[in-house]
């Protein structure tokens, strides 16, 4: 296997922010940075005289596609940058997740291809992960909507190559794609890379976390030395300065200064459950919370089959997908406004900008596939000042990015169970209390209704022998209905669930301690990183790993440091003062699943 050293990994820690200050400043000046104060823009719905895209001169095709996601203002970094990128400079921007940088290059890059329709393949633009990929691609599919003949195709690993390679010989205008798949292409031939004339590197500082320092460079050498750079990154190491002043000309740079974050006010919770007990917990979560209420998932299909069960169980639901019609979707949002619908069950693409304030729980029915998409489903509540909740679905095999969230968000997200039918129940009473109070409040200001209420017990005691507690009795039996008031499912897999995570995470707890250990023993500055090329695709384990090194070399496996396994490389932690004959046996390690 090819061995290479890497970068350490880089801590990309930082507190993100909506509300956010906008700083426009020179790469070469950066001792003397003048900040220029921006309130933060919502994105929202309004009349297209107002709509503060117009002022960026993009075309009718684009602004159509804006106003179909209801997209009205900029963002501070929208608003900076695009102008820039419009004038064709090189860009360094730094800004966190959920700040519309996605937006921020790709509407001013979709401007500027529709006058090089004879070009192939104009802009490349590369993420750290196939996720990020997938949704980069999707965005500029989504802002070019309206546009004739636009193609946007995402290339990253463990995919099939044929379908890649068949998309890459029509003819595109934009290739997404992770940096192994993008040089595999290219070094195949595959790729035809003469026509670019943008790079843009998102989450830059991500992609050198997982070692692509060197990929990256390979794959900007190979490009036409004459084209456009634009760099996002969420934070600014060293590293990324010097890919900066190395290969970007005279650039602006976009600083978003971080503030205090709106979403403190969201309640941030998660559930342990298995796939094939989803539904039934949604289920139960409705029981305490289902007014104003927004389920995301991963697919159409799961819109629509979400919806039907819990239409069943008696809610008002209603869908949100991009095979929606504008003029339904603004229906549907206008109904969940007025509250005709209580819940909707919606994809991230078409609920993307919806500002409603009755919007009190967001579901994460699926494990949302970056930080940023995590950002944006939870952003949808506790807005404008009001707090909100927000849970999210965590299965077994998911753990692991629930821990890397955290870290990302800087925020720790509580584990709560599935509510248990004694706490259904409690609720379902405690909620009939409530109305018939209410009930009997309202019923005391309303004279005539009052006076009819009496006549009806004064004919009810004479026509029939009933007394005021049998008369009380069938009023609520009328309210509760023929179905059973209580809950009595079998509820024994909930506990049963509940018991088996918590033992699980118990070992795991364990584990990484006694792995925390092992590495403590041993200083960070001790260490080199040395980068793989077999990952999670190849089956690889971190046991695999370890006996692989130590049977192959003289290493002691508690002298191994971290060990990061990703989908088609691993990354491990060595002592740094290895002998060369060491080094050159590591080269030919193969490791078996």
């Amino acid at each position: 296997m090819a061995l290479k050293k890497d970068s350490k990994s880089l801590d990309s820690d930082q507190e993100k922010s909506q509300n956010e200050d906008v700083s426009l400043i020179e790469l070469n000046n950066l001792e003397n940075k003048t900040e220029i104060e921006s309130q933060p823009l919502e994105v929202s719905r309004g009349n297209d005289n107002d709509n503060g895209f117009l002022n960026f001169g993009f075309n009718q095709s684009i602004l159509n596609s804006l106003r179909n996601k209801g997209y009205e203002n900029p963002t501070p970094i929208q608003k900076a940058a695009i102008p820039e990128l419009m004038l064709g400079r090189d860009l360094l921007g730094q800004a966190q997740t959920g700040t519309g940088k996605t937006a921020a290059f790709a509407l001013p890059l979709i401007e500027k291809l529709s006058d090089n329709k004879d070009l192939n393949a104009k802009v490349l633009v590369m993420t750290p992960t196939r996720e990020l990929a997938t949704q980069v691609a999707e965005s500029f599919k989504s802002y070019s909507s309206e546009s004739s003949n636009f193609k946007t195709v995402a290339i990253y690993g463990g995919t099939d190559y044929r379908n890649q390679i068949s998309a890459l010989k029509r003819k595109v205008d934009v290739v997404v794609g992770t940096p192994g798949r993008i040089m595999d292409h290219i070094r195949q031939g595959t790729f035809k890379i003469k026509d670019i004339r943008c790079l843009v590197l998102d989450e830059a500082d991500e992609m050198l976390n997982m070692g692509f320092l060197e990929d990256i460079e390979w794959i900007i050498d190979q490009l036409p030395e004459n084209k456009q750079m634009v760099l996002f990154s969420a934070t600014m190491p060293n590293e990324i300065r010097n890919i900066a002043k190395k290969y970007l000309n005279d650039p602006a740079e976009i600083l978003i200064k971080s503030v205090k974050k709106e979403t403190q006010l969201i309640s941030q919770k998660f559930i342990y459950v298995q796939r094939h007990h989803k539904l039934d917990a949604l289920k139960r979560i409705l029981e305490l919370n289902n007014e104003g209420v927004i389920i995301f998932v991963r697919t159409k299909l799961l819109t629509t089959s979400i919806a039907e069960a819990l239409e069943n169980s008696g809610h008002t639901v209603a869908v949100l997908n991009g095979d929606i019609p504008q003029n339904q979707r603004e229906n549907t949002v206008d109904r969940l406004k007025k509250g005709f619908i209580d819940i909707l069950v919606a994809t991230d693409v078409a609920a993307r900008g919806l500002d409603v304030e009755r919007i009190k729980l967001v579901v994460n029915y699926d494990f949302p596939f970056d930080n940023e998409t995590y950002t944006h489903r939870i952003g949808r509540t506790g807005r404008a000042g009001r707090s909100g909740e927000a849970i999210l679905f965590v299965n077994q095999r998911e753990k692991h990015f629930l821990r890397n969230l955290e870290n990302s968000t800087r925020t720790k997200i509580e584990e709560i169970n599935i509510p248990s039918n004694k706490i259904i129940n409690e609720k379902r009473m405690d909620k009939l209390i409530e109305n018939l109070n209410e009930s009997s409040l309202a019923q005391e200001e309303n004279e005539e209704n009052k006076s009819l209420i009496i006549d009806v017990l004064d004919n009810l005691k004479e026509k029939h022998p009933m007394d005021d507690s049998n008369i009380a009795m069938a009023a609520i039996n009328l309210v509760i209905g023929n179905k059973a008031f209580f809950v009595n499912e079998d509820d024994s897999w909930i506990h049963k669930q509940n018991n088996s995570d918590r033992n699980r995470s118990n070992r795991n707890a364990n584990n990484r301690l006694r792995n925390s250990n092992r590495r403590n023993n041993y200083q960070n500055d001790s260490f080199e990183t040395y980068k793989f090329n077999f990952g999670k695709f190849d089956g690889v384990r971190v046991g695999n790993i370890i006996s692989s090194i130590c049977n192959s070399t003289n290493i002691n496996g508690r002298s191994i440091g971290k060990i990061q396994i990703f989908n088609d490389y691993s990354l491990v932690d060595l002592p740094r003062d290895l002998h060369r004959e060491t080094k050159n046996k590591l080269k030919k390690i193969k490791v078996r699943s």
